[in-house]
Formats: C-alpha cells, sequence, structure tokens
C-alpha cells in the first residue's frame, strides 16, 4: 500500500455517512464538534462556512471543503455576526425526511422569499481514530478549502458528480456505492491537499505521531508531508516501511533501499517527516497493529508476526507503551465504540 492509503485507512473506522442538503434565502446552520473528519462540497449556488476558531470562508459552486479534525462550524448564506451564529439551526433538524426548501429555520434566519437563491450541498463525515492518526492527516490544516477551477482536480470532480447521482435517486445498490464514493471522495480530498500549490493553510494546526502512552500529538516539529512524498529518497525509506512493515529493517537496510549513506537518509527523513527512520518504523508498527486489532478477529500473535515482532509478549510490551493500554484492551474498547456507533 502506498503512504496516502495507509495514512487514511489506519484511522478511518466505521462507516462514512453523507446528505444532501438544500436550503434557499437566509439561512444559517450548525454542524458541532466532531471525533472525526467532516466535508461538504456545494453543488449549486453559493455559502459561507464559518469555522469555530478560525476566518471565513465563501464557498461557490463546485467548491469541495474538508474539515479533517472534525473543526465545529457553522455554515450560511451570508457571513455572520458573532450572536447569529450562536442562533444558528442544527444540522439534525435540515436532514430529516421530507423537509420543505426552504427549511423551518428559528428567528430572525431564514426568510425566504420567491425566487430567493436556493444553495445546495453535499454534507458528509468520516469516523476516524484519533488516537492514532498518521502524522500526515495531523499535518492537515483545520480547513481544506479546494475552490472549483477549470482543469483542477477533475478526479474530485467525477467523484462528487457521481455522489451527487447517487443521493438524488433512489438506486439500486446505492447502499453499497455512496460509503465507497464517500471514502474515495477523502482520497481525492486528501491528494489534492498533497499537491496544492503553497499558501497560507501549509501550516498544519499540529505534526507528528502520537506521543507514548498518551496518544497525545507531539509539538509541531516542521514535518512538510507533500515534501517528504516528493523527495526521492525518503519516499523511497517510506514506501520500503509501507510495503513490508514486519521485515526486519535496519538503518542501513532503508539507507540502502533510498540509495544513499545512513546519514544522509537519517538527516532528509528527520527533517521532513519529524523522526528518524528507525523511530517512524516502530511508530508504525504500532499503529498497523492497532488497526488489525480493531479491524480483524486474528490472534495477538499472527498480528505479532505481520508487524515485525516475533512474540506476542514483545508486541505487548511496545503496544503499552505508546498506547498505553494492552492490545486485548484496546481491541475491546474498540469494539464498545463501533457497538455504539
Amino acid at each position: 500500500m502506498d503512504v496516502v492509503s495507509d495514512a487514511i485507512s489506519a484511522v478511518r473506522i466505521g462507516r462514512p455517512s453523507s446528505n444532501r442538503l438544500r436550503v434557499a434565502g437566509r439561512w444559517c446552520t450548525r454542524i458541532p464538534g466532531y471525533d472525526g473528519a467532516g466535508f461538504h462540497v456545494v453543488l449549486e449556488g453559493g455559502c459561507w462556512l464559518l469555522p469555530d476558531g478560525g476566518a471565513p470562508v465563501s464557498l461557490g459552486a463546485g467548491d469541495a471543503v474538508l474539515l479533517p479534525h472534525g473543526t465545529g462550524h457553522v455554515i450560511a448564506s451570508e457571513p455572520l455576526e458573532p450572536a447569529e451564529a450562536e442562533r444558528a439551526v442544527p444540522i439534525d433538524r435540515l436532514l430529516g425526511p421530507g423537509r420543505p426548501v426552504p427549511p423551518p429555520a428559528s428567528p430572525p434566519m431564514g426568510s425566504a422569499e420567491p425566487g430567493a437563491p436556493v444553495a445546495e450541498l453535499l454534507c458528509g463525515k468520516y469516523r476516524l481514530d484519533h488516537s492514532r492518526t498518521h502524522p500526515l492527516m495531523r499535518e492537515l490544516p483545520d480547513v481544506v478549502h479546494l475552490p472549483n477551477r477549470v482543469g483542477s482536480h477533475p478526479q474530485l470532480r467525477s467523484a462528487v458528480d457521481l455522489l451527487g447521482g447517487e443521493l438524488g435517486a433512489d438506486q439500486a445498490g446505492a447502499a453499497l456505492a455512496v460509503p465507497s464514493l464517500i471514502d474515495l471522495l477523502l482520497v481525492y480530498m486528501v491528494r489534492a491537499w498533497l499537491t496544492r500549490e503553497p499558501g497560507p493553510d501549509a501550516v498544519p494546526a499540529s505534526a507528528g505521531p502520537p506521543g507514548p502512552a498518551t496518544g497525545a500529538p507531539e509539538p509541531p516539529t516542521g514535518a512538510r508531508w507533500p515534501a517528504a512524498l516528493g523527495d526521492p529518497v525518503v519516499a523511497a525509506a517510506l514506501r520500503a516501511v509501507h510495503e513490508d512493515p514486519a521485515r526486519a529493517w535496519s538503518a542501513d537496510d532503508l539507507a540502502a533501499e533510498a540509495g544513499v549513506s545512513r546519514a544522509t537518509l537519517t538527516r532528509r527523513f528527520t527533517a521532513l517527516v519529524g523522526r528518524p527512520p528507525m523511530a517512524y518504523l516502530t511508530w508504525w508498527r504500532m499503529t498497523r497493529a492497532a488497526s488489525l486489532l480493531r479491524q480483524t478477529d486474528d490472534p495477538l500473535d499472527a498480528i505479532a508476526r505481520r508487524v515485525g515482532y516475533s512474540t506476542p509478549y514483545a508486541l505487548s510490551h511496545a503496544f503499552s507503551r505508546l498506547f498505553g493500554t494492552t492490545p486485548g484492551r484496546y481491541r475491546a474498547r474498540g469494539a464498545r465504540e463501533i457497538a455504539v456507533g
């Protein structure tokens, strides 16, 4: 698997969801903070996104926006004063079955006269386990705005069109197609961010893998994942680690894969990824173990072999040091969280 696929699959849990929102006139609605990621795609008209603690973002037809850290926000027909934003209608009230256009809204918002502008959006969210977020995902800014420009992100535009079609009609197989398309949308949005021109949103809110024991993010290290994946030396080492984490890698082996000296690899890898190659390898092995514990019923000895540990005891010791709990308790907690939904 490639690094981007691994970074996403490592944190995804459960099934994503999406709804189509159609409103008219003057309106605003609140999406509370969420333990995952959210997105909006404007299909028609325009609106404003007002993230909690962030600057307003104007969205036009065809624009996509990803909130990778689940930041609470308001979407509205126009910029709002803080007091108006506090009175925003909860999104759940607008997404119930059979809601008319315009939907009911609390005063003074929601007045819609004949001929008032209409906005239509795809709104969705992903469930993510932030205790093992890959640093590539952690480096994403709170708001990733992908404007609709001619010739930009054609795969993303195609996925949006397909998803909009599936949500707009009662078609056979939609229950399988919709979640798959939403997952595809996440891949394309992350890919679009990685290939963007550097700008103000290039500075991450935080960087680095989870720290020892608590799973909390480490202090920012200056990691820049678009640069890391674009560096042939660092990318070669990352590819080797992700393709075969169970191999008994040494720093010299990884340097040989990258075609450079051990010192050169260590310097370039640490500068771009935020930690030395062998430290990243250990972290990635534990992250893969966490994914396998939650996504499979494999016994601990099989998981240990798949991530490069000779015995369940060795894996359990390393896992407890990073996650602050045993593999068995981690698996049980994950099963409870999925059951609750």
